[in-house]
């Protein structure tokens, strides 16, 4: 009997063992099935300019979910095998490549929305100058800068001004994630961040320009006037209201794109240049003329006028070539404004200090300043004891 009674009892420690066993084998199963789901593999699929996740530009968007009114959901937007075949696409680099299998694509699911910026559709003629900065997701720093100097909101001599930044995404699994997290926290604050699922590139800035336009068209269309600009410029808004209200038109509704106007050039065609354009994607050796993209300004008409140019003409990787191409086949003309310095600030001489803000006061913008530079220099042409004097030569 006790042996018996003691095999029983192993017996049954062994089928407890073994159904442990498999409750943690399946457990463990679950936790992988779940992880594989949550982060996407880090395959080369992942790194092209133009993300699988696009869609075609006559896929209907589903409806907004009820957590962030107006945020779309597109479908899949899947790459032109045809563009293989264009002559001498296998000699191609490699981003060049994925912008012809993805040129077609022009619609992304948006992750941030803020559609009551304008304070409605219908009442976004309160809004005199909208600021439309485009930022890549890394970017806190300079973010966080304009939020507190040129770029802040505000009701400037009886004028309002507004401000968006303009994102993709960037990286893959964790660290897409967390920069992901990181602009949902800011415009949980700010509530001043436009942000779509494509990747956030140099031969994007064209695809990150017409999306917003399309956001504008639905969101804020009688903004009277709009700044597009880079994250790491020095601009005036004080000077660029003083200028946009001195104007004949001082609603908007008239013609108006003017910066740092640019002719009589081409497409650069050497392979190693950041702006190289091989005949694959423009077989025209010349651009019309067009304003620098490091900042411009343009009437809420002109606007929309290119918005809807641009349904007609192929993506150009190149921004602001494609703003003058809009504007080109709107039979419209980009001007030059003497106060936007997009290739920078040329001072007298070596001997004085370049970030005098004597010299910054009455331009509009200047390229390529560092946040901490940018920090100083607005505080600088605000100070009540400003004196400037004859600076030596002028600009």
């Amino acid at each position: 009997m006790y042996i018996s009674s003691l095999a029983t009892k192993m017996g049954r420690s062994s089928c407890l063992r073994e159904a442990t066993a498999l409750l943690v084998i399946g457990i463990l199963c679950l936790v992988i099935i779940f992880s594989k789901e949550d982060i996407p593999p880090d395959d080369p699929s992942n790194h092209v300019h133009i993300n699988r996740m696009e869609s075609t530009y006559q896929n209907r968007p589903q409806k907004p979910t009820s957590e962030s009114a107006g945020v779309f959901t597109w479908g899949h937007c899947e790459r032109n095998e045809s563009a293989a075949n264009v002559s001498g696409f296998s000699s191609l680099p490699g981003h060049i490549q994925d912008f012809l299998f993805y040129r077609h694509c022009r619609h992304f699911p948006m992750l941030l929305d803020v559609p009551d910026k304008c304070g409605g559709p219908h009442k976004s003629a309160d809004v005199f100058l909208l600021l439309v900065i485009k930022s890549s997701p890394v970017n806190y720093d300079r973010r966080e800068v304009l939020r507190k100097t040129w770029a802040k909101e505000r009701l400037q001599n009886g004028m309002w001004i507004r401000r968006i930044f303009l994102s993709g995404t960037t990286g893959t699994s964790f660290e897409k994630r967390k920069l992901n997290k990181l602009l949902r926290l800011e415009n949980r604050e700010h509530n001043d961040i436009l942000q779509w699922d494509f990747n956030d590139s140099f031969f994007n800035l064209t695809l990150k320009q017409i999306l917003f336009l399309e956001w504008m068209d639905k969101n804020c269309r009688q903004a009277r006037f709009i700044f597009n600009g880079d994250d790491d410029i020095f601009a005036n808004t004080d000077n660029m209201v003083d200028y946009l209200h001195s104007q004949k038109n001082k609603d908007g509704d008239k013609h108006l794109f003017a910066g740092h106007l640019i002719r009589y050039v081409g497409p650069i065609r050497e392979t190693g240049s950041k702006y190289y354009v091989p005949v694959q994607v423009q077989e025209s050796d010349s651009y019309p003329p067009y304003c620098g993209g490091g900042g411009f300004l343009l009437s809420g008409y002109t606007a929309i006028v290119i918005y809807k140019m641009s349904h007609t003409i192929p993506i150009l990787p190149i921004d602001d070539v494609y703003m003058g191409m809009c504007l080109e086949k709107a039979g419209l003309r980009p001007e030059s404004h003497f106060g936007v310095r997009t290739a920078g600030l040329q001072v007298p001489s070596q001997k004085v200090d370049a970030y005098n803000p004597c010299y910054y006061r009455e331009i509009i913008l200047v390229h390529r300043f560092l946040p901490h530079q940018i920090y100083i220099m607005w505080h600088g042409i605000h100070e009540p004891n400003l004196k400037c004097g004859n600076l030596q030569g002028s600009l």
